[in-house]
């Protein structure tokens, strides 16, 4: 199981320097999520993510760095479900009018999180 939670850890980390690279591949991502209730997408993919690090998080090296990504996977998951698209399409829309280099903090905070996640597994 340490091993799938390395796996995710290595996407997060590629998409991290994706969007560190071309941060225009993010506000693309974002239009996508933005129509209709394709943001519904995200809260299972999260959520299954959230069981995964917690299933997994005893055959780490640091379960309770593992276990604290899961519990936020799980959080983030219910509140896409509970807030739904009419209240996250104007968040997102508030981060895509920021700032180039706010996007680029954003990609590196993300990479920095698969990098913990491949260390801590």
């Amino acid at each position: 199981m340490s091993t799938i939670i390395q796996i995710i850890g290595i996407v997060i980390v590629a998409i991290g320097i994706v969007y560190v690279l071309k941060p225009s591949v993010m506000k693309g991502l974002f239009e996508f999520f933005k129509k209709g209730n394709r943001l519904y997408i995200a809260a299972p993919i999260r959520l299954a993510l959230g069981v995964v690090f917690l299933l997994g998080a005893r055959e780490c090296k640091q379960p309770w760095v593992i276990f604290a990504f899961g519990i936020l996977l799980l959080i983030s998951g219910i509140l896409v479900l509970l807030l739904g698209p009419r209240k996250l399409v104007p968040m997102i829309e508030w981060f895509q009018g920021q700032a180039e280099v706010l996007q680029r903090v954003v990609a590196l905070i993300v990479l920095a999180v698969g990098v913990i996640i491949i260390i801590s597994a």
